[in-house]
């Protein structure tokens, strides 16, 4: 189990240096750029396999537990320490991880996205891969902030130099809102370990801030929680979002919404609130009014673009979906309670699922279409996708009745419980407040429904075109089928057997709230 967990973080770095290295004669194929692309998925492959391997043999019995720990002196001056472990808590986001990028890695083996050597491609993806992993498997402060930040560079390139319209504009602000971010991130976690004497996060989420002051907590929760907000998206820090999904390729649009936004929420509950709790407990109204406010606007915002006449542009409408989603998990750690931070750990697996998915099948209609604005795909009457693709057309319609909420699906699960954590908050915080975030919260699931349902009706219905001259549309092909089925397996199974994933993180959620006490 250990020799898995440090597999399945630094092996994707192996593979990123392999990549760059010219390809033995057996493995070229028809070309150079086809053997690397096919190292990439062979890479990503094996990681998923690890992790599936690392699943299983995970003791479910004792799920708030650190398992698979290796625990090694790194720089014993500042005491920090290479110290690996998972609980229920990571291992679900660790197998996420490793699922999505493995189907980006075989997605993009049938259709690369265009820009320079793939060479730079598969290791830029693997690099983003290796520092998502360890930032969900990490146990020191300053190695979090290390992996935390080791995802910027592949993710900025990704961008720059494989996305679409106003792509470096776009990569420049990602990479300025995240880094500015994190050194005011670095700061709090800094106080932290100076203030306790150690950067381990299993020590100090025991010590539940019994070695910081109450000043000193609130500082160190406003200054890291600031970095964290950043990645999470938190309005009004998530600007850099939409310009962001908007120019990113596909695979890019899915691994950022997929994994890097849930690096903002981990942090809240992995170190926010064991770590800093009387801090948190002072900060967690405020959460919550920017989650609730983040719900409203995002809802709005994707109306407006889904309006007809608005030139709005589909992946930036999912873009803005993912701030009302986020908001939703930041509203079940601000009530600072069991069923509420399981809601927010549910809806980021879930919103991780869903929203890869529905990135996937935009990227797939702009392939086909040469273009994601909406009023141009919907023309006069309306897409008709169900009658020129219909394959495409209905896992359209489930990824946007599963991004909604409904009943059966995982998107259920996790918004529920986050407004019934919200509903009867943690002691000392105020009801009547929280019941209000909960209302507005409850009217921002009404929206959500809105908007998805007038994008379904948009681009699913209406009357096929008749005139020859319009090109035949391709429905789903072998590929798309094999990266985007376990997704939506996947969403199902989450939907209608919830305990797969609550059963290992609501242990460990109690252990965590209790100050390390099961």
């Amino acid at each position: 189990m250990q020799f898995l967990l440090a597999f399945i973080v630094v092996g994707p770095l192996v593979g990123a240096v392999a990549a760059l290295l010219p390809a033995p004669p057996g493995l070229k194929g028809k070309s150079p750029g086809q053997a690397v692309l096919r190292h990439g998925v062979t890479v990503t492959g094996a990681i998923l396999l690890a992790a599936i391997v690392l699943a299983l043999g995970f003791d479910r019995d004792h799920p708030s537990k650190m398992q698979a720990t290796t625990d090694i002196k790194w720089i014993p001056t500042l005491n920090v320490r290479i110290h690996l472990g998972i609980d229920g808590i990571s291992l679900p986001l660790l197998v996420l991880t490793a699922l999505l990028t493995f189907l980006c890695a075989l997605y993009s083996y049938f259709k690369m996205p265009s820009g320079p050597s793939p060479k730079a491609f598969v290791a830029l993806l693997l690099v983003l891969e290796s520092g998502t992993l360890a930032t969900f498997a990490v146990l020191d402060l300053l190695l979090f902030f290390l992996a935390f930040e080791m995802v910027l560079i592949p993710m900025y390139f990704l961008i720059a130099r494989w996305g679409g319209d106003q792509r470096q504009a776009a990569a420049w602000k990602f990479i300025l809102y995240t880094l500015l971010g994190s050194v005011v991130m670095l700061l709090g976690l800094l106080l932290i370990g100076l203030k306790t004497g150690t950067f381990d996060m299993v020590a100090l989420a025991t010590d539940n801030g019994r070695g910081m002051t109450t000043s000193v907590q609130v500082i160190a929760v406003l200054a890291i929680g600031i970095g964290l907000a950043v990645k999470t998206p938190m309005w009004p820090l998530h600007s850099w979002l939409p310009d962001a999904h908007t120019a990113a390729p596909t695979v890019g649009s899915v691994l950022l919404a997929g994994v890097l936004l849930k690096m903002g929420t981990y942090g809240f509950v992995r170190i926010v609130l064991p770590i800093a709790p009387e801090g948190m407990h002072r900060f967690a109204p405020y959460l919550a009014a920017f989650a609730v406010a983040g719900i409203i606007y995002g809802s709005l915002a994707c109306l407006a673009l889904a309006k007809r006449g608005s030139k709005g542009d589909l992946k930036r409408l999912i873009a803005y979906s993912s701030v009302g989603h986020m908001g939703f998990v930041l509203l079940g750690i601000a009530s600072m309670t069991p069923t509420g931070v399981n809601g927010a750990l549910f809806a980021n697996i879930a919103h991780g699922l869903i929203t890869g998915l529905l990135f996937f099948l935009v990227g797939a209609l702009k392939d086909r279409y040469g273009t994601a604005d909406l009023d141009t795909l919907s023309g006069a009457t309306g897409a008709a996708l169900y009658g020129r693709a219909p394959r495409l057309g209905g896992l359209l319609a489930f990824a946007a009745v599963a991004s909604l909420g409904l009943p059966g699906l995982a998107g259920f699960w996790g918004e529920m419980l986050s407004m019934f954590g919200a509903f009867d908050p943690a002691d000392g915080l105020s009801r009547p407040a929280f019941l209000t975030f909960v209302a507005i919260a409850a009217v921002g699931t009404l929206l959500t429904a809105a908007y998805l349902l007038v994008v379904v009706r948009r681009v699913c219905m209406g009357t096929p075109s008749e005139q020859p001259q319009e090109p035949r549309l391709v429905d789903v092909q072998g590929y798309e089928v094999a990266s985007w089925s376990p997704l939506v397996a996947l969403t199902v199974l989450a939907g209608l057997w919830p305990a797969v994933l609550l059963g290992l993180t609501d242990p460990a959620v109690h252990k965590l709230l209790a100050g390390g006490k099961s």
